[in-house]
């Protein structure tokens, strides 16, 4: 194999292998999202990794262009069908047709613009991911995408170039250091192209928030959080550990909170379904930007000693379109045009503009005591008795066993407490839904199969305290998760996702009552420090890239001008103390020095001496190694050589016979015309030659009785 071709197969073989890793990264990109269903994953994951196999046996399978066409004529007709029938999305549809594409295209390279082709499919996997994830893994897969890229482009170039070339001259020794070279300045290029896009995606001025949402698809978890619910909807959310969103309480540095995040309150049930007909008015607007949600608190609560926490939620993008508050919100501010609040006191975002992102709070916790509520003997609203005291029609067994449980229990509030701890004690919890869908969910729940999730045991207890004349009502949202001492704030998952009951008195309003058995929901698992840490990777990510707008750049900037200036402040005022310190020290030393002038003189001459020293510590290893050299030549012959060559140059030139840079030492041998003189300057330029480029110990050990020869003559 010539040169030219041994270079021009090292180049194809970088760039095969660039252009290979970058569809791999492109489609495991999308795959990280977890939307890619599992038929593409597999047939996709094959596809690669035969086309992996032939790359590294040097193989190549070919599809002949006619069978491409007529493949990607089949798949038109798929393409429908998938989109209508099969997936029933555009996103998904489109996300199949690009994996099809790249998979044809993959295996019937014909043209150099094939392999452009190839890359371009490899982005639009990239950009799927974007649609389908917001996720931190999104950035670090991108990284590694725009490096293969660099290093892909790069190499192609110089495939084409390289083949237009007749006779490349590339030493063999190069063409097998190519790999270097080239992945670094992929490297380079990829570094600096992150860096010059973080800093203009920084710098931009943000007027939307805007993350292809249109396209994005909505989770799940809305169906459970919306005015119509159905029984088990929770317990379906509560099986997925999917992160809903951080919260963060002012002050909090431990995780001592324990709260609930309300979302919906649910008002009418027909014995399968819970409903929220209820009308939304818009919240308040402030001057200082908060929403007013003091709506949400009973106009009749008594005076109670406020318990304001104040906190703020990073939400996920779930597609739910409430606020997830703490109870008894107060206010609420955000990049929001218009908040709505219903009369069950769920807060919901009327802007369809903004999607619900992060937003800050404040919240009433405080909770009247126990002996209070036992008091609370006022007459029921008669509003709230017509909305919160509705009944379907009910098995018979279930209000003949809310009275057996209250017969002992004198007030509303002892009722309300004596089911809630039968229904704890009594019955187990599961995950595990029904088999198949029962007439009377909540009766079957009681005196048949005893155990259920967090639904069924709300809904037993609101509709016990209703045909006791309590009126109640059922709230889906979350409890606090599990809390990332490295960030400060609370992991709520979707297996935090919680039912409970409100339960009204009189002077005080809504109580929370939670019947579901402690421990009984699944718990958040033993997060190790990395996972905390990656948790805190995913939080940053969320708050600064995808939620980044005008009010992060004003807080970005605020704080880089706050600590500019107090890096500014320190180091001047760390300089002034120095000066000061230097002052003081130069008082010290002229006190001293007036005192004993003697010993003065001696250290200030001591210290100069060891300054001295230090300055020509390099000087002096040097002679030391000279000296060892020029008694013992034989030890390091080449350098011995050097040393004795310029001792002899030296000598000679003190007598007036000067080598000028141009001469050779054979040359500056025949510029001598003292016959006695130049018979021992060549001898010794003999033996140093051979000692010099020859390591010669023996002609080494000749050139100082040479030496002394020619210092003599």
């Amino acid at each position: 194999m010539t040169r030219s071709a041994t270079a021009r197969s090292a180049i194809d073989r970088y760039f095969q292998v660039s252009l290979y890793l970058l569809i791999v990264t492109g489609f495991a990109t999308l795959a990280s999202t977890g939307k890619l269903d599992t038929p593409a994953l597999l047939l996709v994951s094959l596809a690669l990794l035969y086309r992996g196999y032939l790359l590294v046996r040097g193989r190549t399978l070919q599809l002949p262009e006619r069978w491409a066409s007529y493949l990607t004529l089949v798949y038109v007709v798929f393409y429908v069908c998938d989109l209508f029938l099969l997936s029933g999305s555009f996103v998904s549809a489109t996300v199949h047709l690009v994996l099809f594409i790249m998979v044809v295209k993959m295996f019937s390279v014909q043209r150099d613009r094939d392999h452009v082709y190839l890359a371009i499919i490899s982005f639009l996997s990239v950009l799927a991911a974007a649609v389908l994830t917001v996720d931190a893994v999104f950035f670090a897969a991108f990284c590694v995408f725009l490096l293969l890229a660099a290093s892909t482009f790069i190499s192609m170039e110089m495939r084409r170039s390289s083949a237009r070339v007749s006779a490349c001259r590339t030493p063999p020794a190069v063409t097998r250091r190519l790999t270097g070279p080239l992945s670094t300045t992929a490297l380079a290029l990829a570094l600096g192209t992150a860096l010059g896009s973080s800093l203009i995606f920084f710098i931009m001025p943000r007027l939307s928030t805007g993350y292809l949402s249109a396209y994005a698809p909505h989770s799940a978890l809305v169906s459970g959080f919306s005015d119509d619910v159905r029984l088990g909807e929770i317990g379906q959310i509560q099986q997925s550990d999917t992160v809903i969103m951080h919260i963060q309480i002012d002050g909090d540095t431990r995780g001592e909170y324990d709260l609930k995040w309300r979302g919906v309150a649910l008002r009418a049930f027909d014995g399968v379904r819970w409903s929220n007909p209820q009308q939304q008015a818009a919240a308040l607007s402030n001057p200082d930007g908060n929403y007013d949600l003091s709506t949400t608190r009973a106009a009749t609560l008594a005076a109670l000693p406020p318990h304001l926490v104040r906190y703020r939620v990073l939400m996920e993008p779930i597609g739910a379109s409430v606020f997830f508050l703490a109870p008894r919100p107060r206010s609420l501010s955000g990049n929001y045009h218009m908040i709505t609040v219903d009369e069950g006191g769920a807060v919901s975002n009327g802007d369809r503009e903004h999607a619900i992102g992060s937003y800050r709070a404040t919240s009433d916790i405080g909770q009247p005591s126990p002996e209070e509520l036992r008091y609370a003997t006022a007459e029921v609203p008669p509003k709230i008795a017509i909305q919160y005291l509705q009944l379907p029609p009910l098995d018979p067994r279930l209000p003949r066993l809310a009275r057996d449980i209250t017969a002992r229990s004198p007030t509303a509030y002892d009722k309300a407490e004596a089911i809630e701890d039968y229904l704890q004690k009594q019955y187990g919890y599961t995950l595990q839904l029904p088999s198949a869908p029962q007439r009377d969910p909540v009766a079957y729940f009681l005196f048949e199969r005893k155990a259920g999730h967090c639904e069924y045991f709300a809904s037993s207890l609101a509709l016990m305290l209703r045909t006791l004349g309590i009126p109640a009502r059922v709230v889906n949202g979350f409890r606090s998760g599990e809390f990332n001492s490295v960030t400060g704030s609370y992991i709520v998952r979707g297996r935090d996702a919680h039912s409970w009951v409100e339960a009204y008195f009189p002077r005080y309003g809504w109580i929370t009552f939670d019947p579901t058995p402690p421990g009984a929901a699944a718990s958040s698992g033993a997060w190790n420090r990395a996972g905390l840490y990656v948790d805190a990777l995913r939080e940053f990510w969320r708050e600064w890239v995808i939620n980044y707008d005008f009010a992060h750049q004003m807080s970005l900037s605020n704080d880089v001008a706050v600590r500019s200036r107090q890096w500014f402040d320190g180091a001047r005022l760390w300089m002034r103390q120095r000066y000061a310190a230097l002052l003081e020290r130069a008082r010290q030393v002229k006190a001293q020095a007036e005192r004993s002038p003697r010993r003065t003189v001696g250290m200030a001459l001591a210290v100069i001496a060891l300054v001295i020293l230090l300055l020509n510590i390099g000087r002096l290893r040097r002679m030391v190694r000279v000296r060892r050299l020029v008694r013992n030549p034989a030890s390091a012959p080449q350098a011995a050589a050097s040393i004795w060559y310029g001792r002899m140059l030296r000598s000679l030139g003190r007598r007036g016979w000067r080598k000028l840079p141009a001469h050779t030492p054979k040359e500056f041998v025949g510029t001598i015309r003292d016959p006695k003189l130049r018979g021992p300057v060549a001898s010794f330029t003999d033996h140093y030659e051979r000692a010099r480029f020859g390591n010669s110990a023996n002609d080494a050990q000749a050139l100082p009785e040479i030496y002394e020869e020619i210092r003599k003559s």
